[in-house]
């Protein structure tokens, strides 16, 4: 896996959402999942900005794309999405992102950029980090970890030194 965020740099974009949404479609089909045509645009939605979204912005636009305008529709998705690891929930912002690696088994990190809103997933593991270290001394097991940090991303670092 990748140790770099996905979210901060340069890439094909369209090319970026189309693998997603056909490794998404796979792994639905492989697991006997419905990816009704909802999902799939709620999904497609997420990935067309590297920027966590509200549930609803996300209606909003399916609203507009003649998906329905009440908020269920909305909500249904998401929750479709980040209960089969498709998309994961930005606690800090109650908003919604595409996952960086769906299908894989991981504990991701958001790195969120306070100028320009952008939201990066990167790798961590609870087990090996402070978090980790003080929930075995204390006889926890960690089942769950979200981990966000909010500052600068390197393109508006990148702009501000100019």
């Amino acid at each position: 896996m990748d140790p770099n965020p996905i979210g901060f740099q340069q890439h094909d974009h369209a090319h970026c959402v189309q693998d997603a949404v056909a490794a998404a479609a796979e792994m639905c089909a492989r697991s006997g999942l419905h990816f009704t045509p909802v999902r799939k645009r709620a999904l497609e939605i997420l990935l067309e900005e590297h920027r966590a979204l509200g549930a609803y912005d996300v209606l909003r636009r399916l609203s507009e794309e003649g998906f329905g305008a009440q908020p269920p529709v909305a909500y249904r998705a998401l929750d479709f999405l980040t209960k089969h690891g498709l998309a994961h929930k930005i606690e800090r912002l109650n908003a919604f992102i595409a996952c960086a690696h769906p299908g894989e088994l991981h504990t991701p990190a958001f790195l969120i950029c306070t100028t320009c809103n952008a939201v990066a997933e990167a790798e961590t593991d609870p087990t090996r980090s402070m978090m980790g270290e003080i929930a075995a001394r204390t006889g926890f097991r960690i089942d769950r970890a979200v981990l966000e940090a909010e500052g600068t991303c390197p393109n508006c670092l990148e702009k501000d030194a100019r």
